[in-house]
C-alpha cells in the first residue's frame, strides 16, 4: 500500500474514533500564558511509536494541522500556517504547548497516536480564562444629599472571561436594589478583538445622617473567586437640628483662669460661624467655632449661649462658675505675749464653695485648729494657715513668742559615770533664753534650749562640803536656787563609818544569839523558866483545873 493510502487509512480511523468518543475532556488555560494540552492525560507509551500528530478543530467543523513529531527525530514539524505557527510545539511528554493564550484558543484539541497501523486519537477541550481587573468606582458624587436618591458612583470590573458579577456593600452588608432608596443598574460588554468581557454596575443610594463615615465598596465575583475595590467615604449633606455649647476647660474655674467656648452644630457640612452669648451680649464669630474669655473674674459666673448664625432659634447654653477665695487673718508677722496669757486669732473667709483648712505648727501638720491661751513656751513657734477651695490656695503665717521670767524647775546633784566627782543640773523655764551663772567652777559645761526650758550641767570635784547657788537671768528677771554639795573627803570618811558600824553591829548581833542559846539549853534541862507565879498559877486558875481534870 502507497503511503498516501496508508495515510488516508488513519485518518479514517481517528475520524471513527473521534466520532464514537462520549466524552471530552476539559482543561483550563490562563489568558496570556502558555496552556498545556496533555496527549492521553501524559500517559504515552513510546515504544514502536511512529509518530505523534496534533490538529485542531477549525470554527466551520473542518480540522487543522499543527505540528508532526517523527519518533525518529528530535524536531517536530510544524504544519500550521495560521496563528498557530508561531504559538505551537510539543513537549518531552507529547503534550501540546500553546503560548500567548487568547479566547480563539477556546476549540477541540486532538492528539494522533500512530503505531504500525494502529491510530489512537485523544481530543482534548480548551477553555480560557481571564479575572478581571481589579474593580474600581469611578465617577463619584462629590457629596451626597440626605433623603435624595442620588447616584453614587460607577463600579468597573474590565477584561475578564466569564464576566464578572458586581455587588455592592455598605460597611460591609450587600445593598439590594429596591427601585426606592437603592437602585443598582449592571451591563456587560465584550470587546471585539480580544473577546474579553467587561462588567459595569451603577448605584444609586438615598442617603441619610446615619450614613456619615459609611464606607462603600463594590465586589467582582467570578467564578467563586472575589475582588474588592477600595473603600470609599462620602459626604452627606444634611441640615443641623441640634447646636451644642461646650466649655473647653480642664477642672473648676477659678479667677484668673482663661474659659474657651465651643459651639458644634450636628449639620453636614458643619457649621463654621456661629453667635455667642456671654451674659446677654451677642458676639458674632465668623470662620471659627470658638471664643476664648480671659482672665475672667467671680462676676463673669453666669448663663452662657451659642446659636446657628443664620438661625437663632437654634441654640444651647451652659451655666459656668467661677471659684475664688478671700482670706483675711490676724494677727500676722511676729507676736509676743508673756505667759499664762492668751492670744486672740481672727480668720475670715469669702469663698465660692466650702473650704478645706490645715494648720501646721514648725512645719508639722496639726490635728486639729490650735487654741492660743493660756499660753505656754510650748505653744511659741512658726504658724501657717493653708486654705483651699476648688484648686485655689491661700496662706497667711505668723511667729508667736511667748515670753516670761525665768523659774528654776528642778537643781539636782549626782555622780559622775567615774564617781570622781559630781554633776550638778540646774533645769528652769523662760523665755527670751535665759543665761545660767553658777556660783562654783565647774567644767564640762553643757547647755541646751528647747520651747522654752533651758538645761544647764557641770561637773565639779569639791575639796570640801559646801553649799553652790544656779541663778538663771532674762530681761524679764531672775530666780536662783542652792544645793549642798559634800566634798569627796567626806563622802570618804561617812563611808568608813559606816563600814566600822556594820562590824560592830554583826559583832553585838552574834552575842545576843549566843546568849539565847545559852538560856534555851539551860530551860530544857531544867523543865520550866517560868516564875513561879507562872508556873503555878493564880488560885483561881487552879481551881478551874481542878473542876476540869478527867475523871478515871
Amino acid at each position: 500500500m502507497g503511503s498516501s493510502s496508508y495515510l488516508l487509512g488513519v485518518f479514517i480511523t481517528a475520524m471513527f474514533l473521534q466520532a464514537s468518543s462520549s466524552s471530552i475532556p476539559t482543561i483550563v488555560g490562563l489568558y496570556g500564558e502558555t496552556i498545556e494540552v496533555p496527549c492521553n492525560n501524559g500517559l504515552v507509551q513510546s515504544d514502536d511509536l511512529m509518530f505523534t500528530k496534533w490538529k485542531y478543530a477549525k470554527d466551520d467543523g473542518t480540522h487543522g494541522d499543527l505540528l508532526v513529531k517523527q519518533a525518529h527525530k528530535e524536531e517536530a514539524t510544524i504544519q500550521a500556517t495560521d496563528g498557530y505557527k508561531a504559538r505551537v510545539s510539543i513537549s518531552a511528554n507529547f503534550s501540546l504547548l500553546i503560548t500567548k493564550a487568547t479566547l480563539d484558543d477556546q476549540r477541540v484539541f486532538t492528539c494522533m497516536l500512530v503505531w504500525g497501523t494502529n491510530v489512537e486519537e485523544y481530543p482534548v477541550e480548551v477553555e480560557v480564562r481571564k479575572s478581571p481587573l481589579p474593580p474600581q468606582i469611578k465617577d463619584k458624587a462629590k457629596e451626597l444629599e440626605n433623603g435624595k436618591l442620588t447616584k453614587l458612583g460607577e463600579c468597573a470590573a474590565n477584561d475578564a472571561n466569564p464576566a464578572a458579577d458586581i455587588t455592592w456593600t455598605k460597611d460591609g452588608q450587600t445593598l439590594v436594589s429596591d427601585d426606592k432608596t437603592i437602585l443598582i443598574i449592571q451591563k456587560v460588554t465584550k470587546d471585539p478583538s480580544t473577546g474579553l468581557s467587561s462588567t459595569s454596575s451603577v448605584l444609586q443610594y438615598t442617603a441619610g445622617k446615619g450614613d456619615v463615615g459609611s464606607q462603600f465598596i463594590c465586589v467582582a465575583t467570578q467564578e467563586g473567586a472575589t475582588q474588592a475595590s477600595a473603600p470609599e467615604i462620602f459626604t452627606i449633606h444634611y441640615p443641623t437640628e441640634k447646636v451644642s455649647l461646650q466649655v473647653i476647660n480642664k477642672g473648676p474655674i477659678k479667677e484668673g483662669d482663661d474659659i474657651t467656648l465651643k459651639c458644634h452644630a450636628d449639620g453636614s457640612p458643619p457649621p463654621t460661624s456661629f453667635n455667642f452669648y456671654l451674659k446677654d451680649k451677642k458676639v458674632p464669630v465668623m470662620d471659627n467655632d470658638t471664643l476664648t474669655l480671659p482672665s475672667v473674674t467671680r462676676q463673669s459666673a453666669g448663663e452662657y449661649k451659642c446659636s446657628l448664625l443664620d438661625d437663632e432659634s437654634k441654640q444651647d447654653s451652659q451655666d459656668i462658675d467661677v471659684h475664688y477665695l478671700d482670706l483675711s487673718v490676724s494677727p500676722s508677722g511676729t507676736v509676743q505675749k508673756n505667759q499664762g496669757d492668751s492670744l486672740e486669732v481672727t480668720v475670715e473667709t469669702n469663698t465660692s464653695g466650702v473650704p478645706q483648712v490645715s494648720w501646721t505648727k514648725d512645719n508639722e501638720k496639726l490635728d486639729k485648729e490650735p487654741r492660743f491661751g493660756p499660753l505656754s513656751y510650748q505653744d511659741a513657734g512658726l504658724y501657717v494657715l493653708e486654705v483651699s477651695v476648688a484648686g485655689i490656695k491661700k496662706s497667711h503665717s505668723f511667729e508667736l513668742d511667748v515670753q516670761g521670767k525665768p523659774t528654776i524647775k528642778q537643781l539636782t546633784e549626782k555622780a559622775s559615770s567615774d564617781g570622781n566627782s559630781k554633776v550638778l543640773i540646774c533645769e528652769a523655764d523662760g523665755s527670751p533664753q535665759p543665761e545660767v551663772q553658777w556660783s562654783i567652777n565647774g567644767t564640762n559645761e553643757k547647755s541646751s534650749y528647747n520651747q522654752g526650758q533651758v538645761i544647764h550641767r557641770i561637773t565639779v570635784v569639791p575639796s570640801k562640803n559646801l553649799t553652790v547657788l544656779c541663778t538663771v537671768t532674762n530681761s524679764l528677771g531672775e530666780d536662783s536656787r542652792a544645793i549642798y554639795v559634800p566634798s569627796d573627803r567626806s563622802t570618804g570618811n561617812d563611808q568608813a563609818k559606816l563600814i566600822v558600824g556594820i562590824v560592830v553591829g554583826l559583832i553585838l548581833a552574834a552575842a545576843i544569839v549566843g546568849l539565847i542559846y545559852w538560856l534555851y539549853m539551860k530551860n530544857s534541862r531544867q523543865g520550866s523558866w517560868k516564875t513561879r507565879e507562872k508556873e503555878m498559877g493564880t488560885s483561881e486558875e487552879e481551881k478551874k483545873l481542878e473542876n476540869h481534870k478527867p475523871e478515871v
